[in-house]
């Protein structure tokens, strides 16, 4: 796939996540299938540029190309700033950040809380896509602010005239924050309206189900966030079923085991033995989910406190999956799908 002047695997993009989608989980991604991983949001104040966390949400070191950074906040010169500055740090491409739904973002009039603010947005946009022209810039919104305000069509193509390269929405609005089901009415009208490329976002969670929106919504590309959590390697099998029309054979136990502790290593290498562990645990967690003896192990592996522990556990318990089937073995389709 052609996208903003790169040659991408595929049309299958990670969706950028707060907390999730680090280095390391952008790189296993794209291993595992994925054409492009969008980075978790990065402040648009300065004077966090040089906060740990804004550092590492920035390195990019080894990373396969091209490298994208999302920006969020709801000043234009700040905007403009942040862009310049991530470009200076390897960024190549720059999404805007106008999907986050959360409070704290949406209280500062920044992420879906723009959506509001049709003129601003404009300026924003102009702003950015000014401060760095050889740089294409990306933007990721929602449908609309809420259900009686749907006003994705009109954002999309102001944010074409803009000079936006391409754009990722959400079937949501910001006040459906993540219930309900996901809409691609209104992704597959501005796909119709507009000419920049259209990628569709939430609720793809199957390979069946990324074929259907493509489909219905004729969109370039689907994104993929909370299903590849613990999952990374959805983006294969949907890769395989778009190019053959068949499903791949489940993953196997000894297979997700060598994932995982793969994960692990990039995780402890990344962030530290102290902070790689706390961060270890939730990726466990997404994992094993719903597999048998899964909610036991969770509560234990919780508790331990150094790296060496944590992969002993996470080895035993994948042993002992293993003795009982060479597949993942789930307990319930409900809790696996929680």
């Amino acid at each position: 796939m052609e996208f903003c002047g790169f040659t991408l695997r595929n049309n299958l993009f990670v969706a950028p996540m707060a907390g999730v989608t680090d280095r390391p989980f952008r790189q296993l991604c794209k291993q595992l299938g994925a054409g492009l991983a969008v980075s978790e949001m990065v402040t648009s104040n300065s004077l966090l540029y040089g906060s740990a966390k804004t550092i590492r949400r920035a390195n990019h070191d080894g990373e396969v190309e091209p490298i994208s950074v999302q920006i969020a906040g709801a000043d234009p010169a700040m905007m403009a700033e942040a862009a310049r500055h991530n470009v200076d740090n390897g960024a190549q491409i720059i999404d805007i950040n106008m999907g986050c739904p959360a409070k704290k973002i949406c209280n500062v009039m920044a992420g879906s809380a723009l959506m509001q603010d049709e003129a601003l947005v404009a300026r924003i946009l102009e702003a950015v896509v000014g401060a760095v022209p050889d740089t294409p810039v990306t933007l990721k919104f929602r449908t609309g602010w809420n259900r009686q305000n749907k006003n994705a069509p009109t954002i999309a193509r102001i944010a074409q005239e803009s000079g936006i390269r391409a754009v990722a929405i959400h079937g949501r609005t910001r006040a459906d924050q993540y219930t309900g089901e996901a809409e691609y009415d209104t992704i597959a009208q501005v796909k119709s309206e507009i000419r920049i490329p259209v990628i569709a976002n939430g609720d793809i969670t199957t390979p069946e189900k990324a074929k259907f929106v493509l489909d219905y919504t004729k969109a370039d590309g689907v994104m993929i966030g909370r299903a590849a959590q613990g999952r990374p390697w959805l983006f294969r099998e949907i890769e395989h079923y778009l190019k053959t029309g068949e499903k791949l054979a489940p993953a196997r136990v000894d297979e997700i085991h060598a994932i995982l502790m793969g994960h692990l290593q990039e995780l402890y290498a990344f962030y530290g033995e102290d902070t790689g562990v706390k961060v270890a645990r939730k990726h466990i967690s997404w994992y094993t989910k719903g597999l048998t003896g899964s909610a036991a192990f969770r509560k234990a592996m919780n508790q331990l406190p150094d790296l060496d522990l944590q992969q002993q556990a996470v080895n035993d318990f994948f042993h002992h999956l293993a003795e009982r089937s060479e597949h993942l073995e789930y307990e319930a389709e409900e809790e696996l799908a929680a």
